[in-house]
């Protein structure tokens, strides 16, 4: 965590002796005393306990601690060839995320490529798109009947494309799906390197290779290295991608193992679960350690200022780099999408010709199925509420941690952001375990229900409204609420005329984040649902599962299609951000 430095820095100091106006207007000390108590009481249950319910099941037996599970792990074969393939896939698709992400990112920072504004959006939809929803597209343009088939078909017939369910498939499909982190992590980085010493390089005789690997390289590597292993991390944490791919044809990673032996049940299985999930959550913060590290060396350059300016002329490449680009940015998420809707219409999987075209799925997953309408509402009931909670619990703890930072909330801060930190998978079963049974002879029997999801939805993203709270409150002058209490002001007339409608903006962009990321989600609700309790990720994944890909593809494309118009209600909510002069840093929030 960083310290905030925000406008009012001395108005703050002076507070801090002088207590009032800064305190809580008409509290008593004892009750902020008991305000503060209760308020780490909550965070522990919320946020603590339930990892260490994990910990404590996983050196559970029968006799006391051991470590039986582990030892029974480490004599499976099974054991050894899931970690075989999570270490194959995490580490092939971190190195394509890294090579596209590095390409990317040098040409829109050096290059004078033209409508960089458009390419840049371009490449954050393949990291906006639910990796189930890209994984379907991307399935759906290479099957048999697929759009590359009947390309290739045209050049030599019997020809077929790569099956996407395999280690390879997996490994493109997550690579390309987070190759943007790369991206805004080095980008950034790759502008605020001084030109001055670029060019004092080839005053004194380097070429561009020798300028790019003695002096841009070594500068970018601390952003290089943070967004690589930020893909690494959510590598790791993936469920949807391998769950889809790898599942049917027997591969198996960390995420997907746990998941298999949590619904599997028998008498070990949560012990097992357990064993695996901190396995992967130790392996999780082992990489969450390294990037806080590299991210921390990479803020050093953070006073410098962006360079816009492009530093390299295309020249006469300008007419096949620019082209290359966009079709390379189009092939990867485009056209797959266009390929997974095509497949939507049809009344037949391998049905072809005009005839073939139809609504009727759609119409199955919207009125014929209620199931699958249940899931909708159920995912849109989740959302608004937990938007709702993170929003008014996140503003306010983001308006106490920047106007009085101390290492209570920080250490708060640090408990509530470890949930998001861990993989989705082991925070589903450690919230399995703590309501269970969270005070010992008490069951509140909300396992399997959506109040269960809710809470484990609020829990896993209040932080990302923490940190758009944090980022707006930053920026606005303390000074500006000192002035309007010296008038006279309350404490709500200060909220409603100074604060919200300059917050207001900055807030909702995050809780419209908070919004989608909840719609989409499915690692987390994939091991609480139960029947009723369904969300739309489950939804698609269980017509998945069962061979339904014209109801699996249909759904997924009322997804893109909601993805898209919360997108542009939030170019507009950005809008206004930047008119009212309140910034929030989208494209961060969502490299987190």
């Amino acid at each position: 965590m960083t310290e905030i430095n925000t406008p009012g820095a001395e108005l703050r100091a002076g507070r801090e002796k002088r207590g009032f106006p800064f305190s809580l207007p008409g509290a008593a000390s004892s009750s902020r005393n008991m305000a503060a108590a209760a308020g780490i009481i909550a965070t522990f249950f919320f946020f603590v306990l339930p990892i260490v319910k994990l910990v404590l099941l996983s050196i559970q037996g029968e006799q006391g601690f051991s470590l039986n599970y582990y030892a029974e792990l480490l004599q499976q074969e099974r054991f050894w060839r899931t970690m075989r393939h999570t270490f194959v896939i995490v580490t092939g698709s971190t190195l394509l995320s890294v090579i596209l992400g590095m390409t990317a990112a040098w040409l829109m920072a050096y290059t004078d490529l033209s409508h960089k504004k458009w390419l840049h959006l371009l490449m954050l939809l393949c990291f906006v798109l639910p990796s189930y929803v890209l994984t379907l597209s991307w399935s759906s343009f290479m099957s048999p009947q697929g759009w590359m088939a009947v390309l290739l078909q045209w050049f030599s017939p019997g020809a077929k494309p790569l099956s996407m369910y395999s280690v390879g498939g997996i490994i493109f499909v997550m690579g390309i799906h987070h190759f943007p982190l790369v991206y805004l992590f080095t980008v950034n980085v790759l502008r605020k390197i001084p030109r001055d010493l670029e060019w004092a390089a080839s005053t004194g005789g380097a070429g561009r290779w020798k300028t790019f690997a003695r002096i841009t390289m070594p500068l970018a590597l601390p952003g290089v290295t943070a967004g690589g292993l930020l893909v690494f991390l959510a590598s790791l944490d993936n469920f949807g991608i391998p769950a889809f791919l790898g599942t049917p044809v027997n591969i198996s990673v960390l995420s997907t193992l746990i998941y298999e032996e949590i619904i599997g049940f028998g008498p070990s299985a949560f012990g097992r679960g357990a064993s695996l999930s901190v396995i992967l959550g130790l392996i999780a913060v082992v990489g969450t350690l390294l990037q806080w590290l590299s991210v921390r060396k990479s803020k050093q350059a953070e006073s410098l200022r962006a360079d816009e300016e492009p530093r390299y002329s295309l020249g006469k490449h300008r007419y096949w780099v620019n082209p290359v680009l966009w079709g390379g940015l189009m092939f990867i998420t485009i056209i797959p999408l266009f390929s997974m809707i095509t497949l939507s219409l049809k009344k037949s999987y391998g049905g072809k010709g005009i005839s073939n075209l139809t609504l009727d799925n759609y119409r199955y997953i919207l009125l014929d199925n209620p199931s699958t309408w249940k899931s909708i509402l159920n995912s849109l009931m989740l959302s608004m509420t937990t938007l709702i909670v993170c929003l008014i619990i996140g503003t306010l703890f983001a308006y106490f941690r920047v106007r009085r930072p101390s290492k209570i909330n920080r250490l708060a801060e640090l408990a509530i952001s470890v949930p998001y930190t861990l993989p989705g998978i082991v925070f589903a079963l450690s919230m399995i375990l703590v309501w269970m049974e969270p005070i010992p002879g008490w069951n509140p029997g909300i396992y399997g229900t959506t109040t269960i999801l809710f809470i484990a939805y609020v829990c896993r993203f209040l932080i990302l409204q923490i940190r758009a709270g944090v980022t707006a409150f930053a920026q606005v002058d303390a000074s500006m609420e000192e002035a309007a209490r010296i008038s006279g002001a309350g404490a709500w007339r200060r909220w409603r005329k100074i604060l919200l409608p300059l917050l207001l903006p900055g807030l909702l962009s995050g809780a419209l984040l908070v919004f989608l990321t909840a719609l989409t989600e499915l690692t987390v609700s994939a091991l609480l649902y139960s029947s009723g309790s369904q969300t739309i990720g489950v939804a698609i994944f269980g017509f998945e599962q069962a061979g339904n890909t014209l109801y699996s593809t249909a759904l997924s494309s009322l997804i893109v299609f909601l993805i898209f118009a919360g997108t542009g209600l939030l170019g507009l909510l950005q809008k206004f951000t930047f008119r009212k002069g309140v910034h929030h840093d989208y494209s961060i929030e969502t490299g987190e």
